[in-house]
C-alpha cells in the first residue's frame, strides 16, 4: 500500500482553509503582479506554487507522513517543463514592467526572494504544513501542462493557512494565552513581598484563584 497523507495530523476538528480559485483580476493581486496578462499570471501561479511547496518542504519535515519532500521532488520532476515556463514568464512580466536587462532580471529576483519569505511561517506552521501536503498531492497527480490549474485552486488555501487557525473544538494549546506580570511599582511591594491587595490584583489577571 502507498502511504498517503491523513487528512487531520495535527487537529481532531482542522480548521477550514477551503478558499475559492483564484480568477485572473484576483489572482494579478494576489501574486503582487499588477497588469499582468493572461499567459503571465498562469507563469505567477506557477511559479508561486513551487515556491510555496518548496517553503513546505523545508519547514514540515517534523511530520513526515505529509510526504511534503517526497510530493515537492515529485513534482518538480513531472512538471519541469511548465516550472522553466513559468520562471521564463514571470521573468519576462519583469522586464516588461521594470525594464530589459539587469533591472528586470533583479525585480524577478527579488520577487522570487518576497515569495518564498511569504509562504514562511512559524505560528501558523501546521495549519500551513497540512495545506500544503494536500495541494502538493495534487499537484503530483495532476497532467502535464495542467500544474496552473493546482495552483489556481490551491494556493488560496494555502495562503489561508499562514493565519494561525488551530484546534476548532479545543482551542491551540500554546498559542490561546496571555502572559501576566506582577506590578512592579514600589507601592505593591515591602520588603520584596508583595502586598496583599496587589496579589489579588495579579491573581485575577491571571485568572487563578486567591491563594
Amino acid at each position: 500500500m502507498l502511504a498517503q497523507p491523513a487528512s487531520a495530523q495535527f487537529f481532531w476538528s482542522p480548521p477550514d482553509m477551503s478558499a475559492p480559485p483564484l480568477t485572473d483580476a484576483s489572482a494579478a493581486a494576489a501574486l503582487g503582479m499588477p497588469g499582468a496578462t493572461p499567459a503571465e499570471i498562469k507563469a505567477g501561479l506557477v511559479w508561486n506554487l513551487r515556491a510555496a511547496l518548496n517553503v513546505s518542504a523545508l519547514q514540515c519535515q517534523f511530520e513526515p507522513t505529509l510526504l511534503e519532500i517526497s510530493n515537492y521532488n515529485a513534482m518538480i520532476a513531472h512538471h519541469d517543463a511548465e516550472m522553466d515556463a513559468a520562471q521564463a514568464g514571470v521573468l519576462s512580466y519583469f522586464q516588461r514592467t521594470v525594464g530589459k536587462g539587469k533591472p528586470g532580471q533583479a525585480a524577478a529576483d527579488a520577487y522570487g526572494t518576497r515569495i518564498y519569505s511569504g509562504y514562511s511561517t512559524v505560528q501558523a506552521q501546521k495549519g500551513f504544513c497540512q495545506a500544503a501536503a494536500v495541494v502538493g498531492r495534487d499537484a503530483i497527480f495532476a497532467d502535464r501542462g495542467t500544474l496552473h490549474e493546482v495552483a489556481r485552486s490551491g494556493l488560496p488555501s494555502i495562503k489561508k493557512s499562514l493565519v494561525l487557525a488551530g484546534e476548532q473544538f479545543y482551542g491551540t494549546p500554546g498559542y490561546d494565552y496571555t502572559v501576566a506580570l506582577p506590578s512592579l511599582d514600589v507601592k505593591c511591594w515591602k520588603k520584596g513581598v508583595m502586598l496583599p491587595a496587589c496579589q489579588q490584583a495579579w491573581n485575577e489577571k491571571a485568572g487563578v484563584a486567591r491563594p
